[in-house]
């Protein structure tokens, strides 16, 4: 994610923060976010917009994409 982005997603989530609702869907997990984000600080501020009153679903198992290519699944 570049700088920009990351400044983009973190205006979004601020005119939201409290007054309306937001859904996220990732596949990288939320540790491995600093990371994506590449800037501590945002990722700091951008988590703790995105986790304070959140309800998180983690979801497990094997991929649906790997069980139908193995034949698992029909």
């Amino acid at each position: 994610m570049s700088q920009e982005q990351a400044g983009h997603l973190l205006e979004l989530l601020e005119d939201r923060y409290q007054t309306a609702s937001t859904i996220m869907v990732s596949q990288l997990p939320v540790k491995e976010w600093y990371n994506m984000i590449g800037n501590a600080t945002v990722a700091d501020a951008l988590l703790d917009r995105l986790i304070h009153n959140s309800h998180r679903i983690e979801l497990g198992g094997e991929s649906m994409r790997k069980l139908a290519q193995s034949g698992q699944i029909g």
